[in-house]
């Protein structure tokens, strides 16, 4: 495999950018098989996305991601949002619309080995990340065929609730009643994906029954499960990186690839 840095300028954002780019390659190393030719151009893709308070750099450096991709022949596309929730932001910045259009477009511009067909293209995070990714599977069905959460923030209501009220919150998505009913609302983005749309991505949710996130994961799970027809596991874990390194096997086993890295 090889890990890329990219620092790369966002139109969409108005500003420089980084992500983290783990794709196979052709060469056998110590432990590790090539999985792709030179004329390969449609490798299967995942985005994975951070979580709050974290970066581009965090799945690598609390995970074995790119040990765990290589026997799958994926590529991995790591970007950073900062406190920015994969949301366009009621003072600041578009991160929502720079993830579902200009991403994709500049993840295919840089590396024209990647795939961008639907049916390889896949999209996972973990807490903040885990809601981004369903936000982003919900809204652009037509991106992504593959989606998982982990330990996802399925509310972010619940950030306005305490004593103290982040900053961060009031400038990401105003009040909590701004978000009721709109794109950043994963129930109404789940409603409207059931209405106006014939043909779902595959969902998966994950969480540890000692996260604090575990009981809104499980009513949104128990709400469109069966709507869904959503996968999850719930076991014993909190909302920490072992939890999460053991459990993104999962996801990478879940998705439709074979040992040549090839879509089922």
């Amino acid at each position: 495999m090889a890990l890329i840095h990219v620092n790369f300028y966002a139109e969409t954002l108005g500003m420089s950018r980084s992500m983290d780019v783990i794709i196979p390659q052709i060469k056998n190393g110590i432990g590790q098989d090539g999985k792709f030719t030179l004329t390969d151009k449609d490798i299967p893709v995942l985005y994975l996305l951070h979580g709050g308070s974290d970066d581009h750099t965090m799945w690598q450096r609390r995970t074995s991601i790119e040990r765990y991709a290589v026997s799958k022949g994926l590529a991995v596309i790591m970007p950073s949002t900062d406190m920015g929730c994969y949301t366009d932001m009621k003072y600041g910045y578009d991160f929502y619309t720079f993830y579902g259009k200009e991403l994709p477009e500049l993840v295919k511009e840089f590396f024209p080995c990647l795939s961008d067909r639907r049916e390889k293209t896949f999209i996972a995070g973990q807490s903040m990340g885990g809601y981004g990714a369903f936000k982003l599977g919900l809204t652009y069905p037509e991106r992504f065929s593959y989606v998982a959460a982990l330990s996802a923030m399925i509310r972010p209501q619940h950030l306005f609730e305490g004593e103290t009220i982040p900053e961060f919150a009031e400038t990401i998505f105003g009040s909590p009643e701004e978000i009721e009913g709109s794109v950043n609302d994963l129930y109404a983005d789940t409603e409207n994906l059931l209405m106006n749309t014939s043909e779902f991505p595959n969902f998966m949710m994950i969480c540890g029954t000692e996260d604090f996130l575990y009981l809104d994961n499980l009513d949104y799970f128990n709400k469109y499960q069966k709507a869904l027809n959503m996968q999850g596991i719930w076991e014993p874990g909190e909302h920490e990186w072992g939890f999460w390194d053991r459990n993104i096997q999962k996801v990478l086993e879940w998705l439709p690839l074979d040992t040549n890295g090839e879509g089922k």
